[in-house]
């Protein structure tokens, strides 16, 4: 039964080709509630076997997680700011909060639009408070990129090599997500050390 459903998995995204990956990443980018894990790590093991290209397969990923944050980034330009206005008090949000959280994105936006993509759920709703904060959009696509380009190298690495074994990657998919956690904290703990360090010597 497994084998029958990763080998249709596996002829699903060999048959959607890249295109297919854009478009799944960028679901799984945006607020609908897709998986990368069955996109890409089925690619990287087709570029193991030779029916794919790699770098294409972590191209095509990058670019979906860009465009489905994108998405994300203008609802919340054009919609988010007005329904929290109106609505954010039920959420405890009054203007003065909403102030401060619009102020902290602006100020290190950049540090948390590049964590968030590495932190499972927050990846897809990172960009509504860069979009809600009107963080500049080549700083938004660039770190969006960087942070997720690490995961979906993570997942056609793993892909590649142990595609085969689905207990397997999903076991080491699990320790990666940790080790990538522990990352994440220890550049949040930098970051603000190094960014008080600067305010002291100023």
């Amino acid at each position: 039964m497994l084998s029958a459903f990763v080998n249709f998995v596996l002829d699903a995204v060999h048959g959607m080709g890249y295109w297919g990956i854009v478009f799944l990443m960028a679901l799984e980018s945006s607020f609908v509630p897709f998986p990368s894990e069955v996109v890409v790590p089925p690619a990287g093991y087709l570029a193991a076997q030779g029916k794919m290209n790699i770098y294409f397969v972590v191209l095509s990923g990058v670019a979906g997680s860009v465009i489905g944050a994108l998405v994300n980034y203008f609802i919340a330009v054009y919609m988010g700011r007005g329904l929290l206005k109106k609505y954010g008090r039920y959420l405890f949000l009054n203007e003065e909060k909403f102030a401060k959280v619009d102020g902290f994105f602006l100020k290190h936006g950049e540090v948390t639009t590049f964590t968030g993509r590495l932190i499972p759920v927050i990846r897809q709703y990172i960009s509504f408070p860069a979009g809600l904060a009107g963080m500049n959009i080549p700083k938004f696509c660039f770190y969006t990129g960087l942070g997720a380009g690490i995961w979906v190298v993570v997942l056609a690495w793993v892909g590649f090599f142990i595609g085969n074994n689905p207990e397997l990657m999903h076991s080491k998919l699990k320790t990666i997500s940790i080790l990538l956690l522990v990352f994440v904290a220890v550049i949040i703990v930098c970051y603000f050390y190094f960014q008080k360090k600067r305010k002291k010597a100023v």
